[in-house]
């Protein structure tokens, strides 16, 4: 077996409540999520060896934690279950068309940062990346990879809630992404981070980083931006009906390593020799499988077989 790609960041309950069509609020429902985690789970149903380094307690979430972790077949660091920690929680509030809204109540200190031999890539983001002191290690942690043989993907995932200065979050973004060799963003992020720039000029402007080899930035039912410095990419998404958005950029960003391991572009190789055709082809995976997850409850990345079933081979 391969080694695991790692995924560094919080794992956490989402709190989900819906607002019904009437105006009436609806069923509250607890479910496992967290940026990082989920992209770890997603990662691991389609078939891709994942590790996760994060911390959550022993309380009733953090059994309900572990539970779909260990379930889904992602692999917990050492340290990352301390009973010394209270599991953090989001509540998250959906508005009629399904979009959600999130209120954290979370802390954030990772265990020990190490890289594995072999692993194919790192992946973080979210607010594992901003909320100290475990933004201060990961950031270490990516300086300290700069000469290692392993791919870096980020996904800030900005959360106004928790950095509501966009001038001093986007400093903090550029200085991470130039750390990676990938860098996923949003419509939502855009508009937030970089308010008034097109996703084009955005995308231009972190590829600017030496290290920085792509950037995809995701538009909803618009589909998705793939750029690199030679190369872009549109790539619609399919029509469905969904039920809410929960966790469909973290499907987007599992399925977009996944697609890039498959073609093995990740570990050493840093992206060389991403072309065109290999750039569509993992953007239309990543924008089907977060349409997938749309037409479910939750933060539900899909499967090898949830794709082909939907999608075709």
């Amino acid at each position: 077996m391969s080694a695991p790609v790692l995924v560094v960041g919080e794992a956490l309950v989402d709190i989900v409540g819906a607002v019904a069509k009437s105006g009436r609020n609806g069923k509250v429902q607890a479910t496992p999520g967290g940026s990082p985690a989920n992209v770890a789970v997603g990662l691991a149903r389609l078939g891709v060896p994942t590790e996760l380094v994060t911390r959550f307690g022993t309380d009733a979430y953090g059994d309900q934690l572990g539970a779909h972790l260990f379930g889904n077949g992602v692999q917990l660091a050492p340290g990352s279950v301390d009973a010394k920690f209270r599991t953090s929680t989001a509540t998250a509030t959906l508005d009629a068309a399904g979009v959600a809204t999130y209120q954290f109540d979370i802390s954030w200190e990772p265990p020990t940062l190490s890289l594995s031999r072999g692993c194919p890539a790192v992946h973080t983001g979210s607010i594992a990346t901003v909320l100290e002191p475990g933004a201060a290690a990961i950031h270490d942690f990516l300086k300290s990879l700069i000469d290692q043989p392993v791919t870096v993907t980020l996904d800030p995932n900005a959360r106004p809630s928790i950095t509501p200065d966009p001038v001093s979050t986007w400093s903090a973004v550029r200085e991470l992404a130039a750390l990676s060799d990938l860098v996923k963003l949003s419509d939502e992020d855009c508009e937030f981070l970089r308010p008034g720039q097109t996703p084009e000029a955005i995308a231009q402007e972190l590829l600017t980083a030496e290290r920085t080899q792509c950037v995809v930035i995701t538009r909803g039912s618009g589909g998705a931006l793939g750029v690199s410095r030679d190369i872009q990419v549109d790539v619609p998404a399919p029509a469905i009906d969904v039920v809410d958005t929960v966790g469909a950029g973290d499907s987007f960003m599992s399925a977009l390593i996944a697609g890039l391991n498959a073609r093995g572009l990740l570990g050493e190789k840093r992206l060389a020799g991403l072309g065109a055709e290999d750039l569509h082809d993992v953007v239309d995976y990543a924008v089907k499988a977060a349409a997938i997850t749309c037409t479910r409850h939750g933060a539900d990345p899909p499967t090898v077989a949830d794709h082909t079933d939907r999608w075709g081979a």
